[in-house]
């Protein structure tokens, strides 16, 4: 609405194929749980984790962890000699996402938030 009414060309509001300017997502998940998505990323950063670790129940659908994400990713880290006072969530999540292939993320959410990042950018190709 806010969009729209600014002048603005949101996505539900154009016409098929057509370019728009806003595409509306709201982040729910801990960005923790997009680093779960891809255990890959974790360890290249992070060596020393399990190369299990996504096959584990409490991880296998990453945006369901329990517990809260970011103190999951401690008690891993943690577990595998890493961060032992306490998770430093800037330099981790600097570590992980230099990892990270998007195209391989398990994340639902973050498959959700990049698929809308790619309408938006390949909207302004057109």
């Amino acid at each position: 609405m806010i969009a729209r009414s600014s002048g603005l060309i949101t996505k539900s509001s154009c016409q098929k194929d057509k370019s728009f300017q806003v595409l509306n997502r709201i982040v729910v998940e801990e960005l923790e749980a997009w680093f779960f998505g891809e255990v890959e990323a974790i360890r290249q950063a992070y060596p020393k984790v399990s190369p299990n670790l996504a096959t584990q129940q409490p991880y296998r659908d990453p945006d369901a962890i329990k517990g809260g994400t970011w103190e999951a990713l401690e008690r891993v880290l943690k577990k595998a000699g890493y961060h032992p006072g306490g998770l430093e969530k800037y330099k981790a999540s600097s570590e992980i996402s230099q990892y990270m292939n998007p195209e391989l993320n398990r994340s639902k959410s973050f498959k959700v938030f990049y698929k809308a990042l790619l309408e938006i950018i390949n909207s302004k190709q057109v």
